[in-house]
């Protein structure tokens, strides 16, 4: 199978963004310049695997453009969304840390852009860089405190309410400003069933709750962008189908 295209990105160019990314951006220049010089770029297209489920691999990866969905699989075969990773996020690191083989599936969701590093380059730059290893238990804390957050998530509300919650939440995390307030926008670059994945739903449920909020007024979707109509609504709506009391309905 051939290998994703490799393209490499400068040094200069990979200091450069490497310096913007938050779990770098402490680093002193020495070590990011020994950082980037680890680091290779490669493409991947839209819907192409990074890395499966089960895999043996290692390579920790940060995406430098585009967008990269996170996965599992139920016992029937069908995928179960986690996650969206997009700009500066960095993936795999799980399994360049403890050498296990990969718990999840990562797919690019649309073109994108990793920058990559073998497992053995990346243990010897934790064991060399304080600062980078300081840097990476911040990270591993903010993903649990993420898991935290997604399982109070499920624990508090229907499945309508765990839609609308992950929702806003990657509309906090990249979406765009159109009306303060009130619109907000996103282009997560997924298919409905991508997304009706991410709560445990199907394509068809997920499909009649749209059309019910796009008459309403609340939240519109088209060619994978989310649209936002009233946030003070949709918060209102969220919090309606909190439990128990939003059992009923669901």
């Amino acid at each position: 199978m051939d290998l994703p295209h490799r393209e490499e990105v400068t040094l200069s160019e990979r200091i450069a963004f490497l310096r913007k990314a938050i779990f770098f951006s402490r680093l002193s220049k020495e070590d990011l310049r020994i950082l980037a010089g680890n680091f290779h770029s490669r493409k991947y297209k839209s819907k192409e695997i990074i890395f499966h489920k089960g895999d043996d691999s290692r390579m920790l990866f940060v995406v430098m453009k585009g967008k990269v969905r996170i996965f599992g699989t139920g016992p029937a075969g069908n995928e179960i969304s986690i996650r969206i990773f997009s700009e500066q996020d960095m993936i795999g690191e799980f399994a360049a840390i403890d050498g296990r083989l990969r718990s999840t599936t990562a797919q690019a969701v649309e073109n994108c852009l990793l920058l990559e590093m073998e497992q053995a380059r990346f243990v010897q730059c934790l064991r060399e860089m304080p600062d980078l290893s300081m840097e990476m238990i911040m990270l591993l804390v903010g993903k649990l405190r993420w898991t935290t957050a997604y399982v109070e998530t499920i624990a508090q509300y229907n499945t309508v309410g765990r839609l609308i919650q992950t929702l806003l939440h990657y509309i906090t995390k990249f979406g765009k400003e159109i009306e303060a307030g009130k619109r907000y926008e996103v282009d997560l670059s997924m298919s409905q069933a991508d997304l009706a994945s991410m709560v445990g739903a199907s394509r068809e449920w997920l499909n009649r709750i749209l059309r019910d909020w796009s008459q309403r007024g609340l939240i519109e979707y088209k060619r994978s962008k989310i649209t936002v109509l009233d946030l003070p609504a949709v918060e209102k709506e969220r919090d309606r189908r909190a439990k128990p009391h939003a059992e009923s309905s669901e």
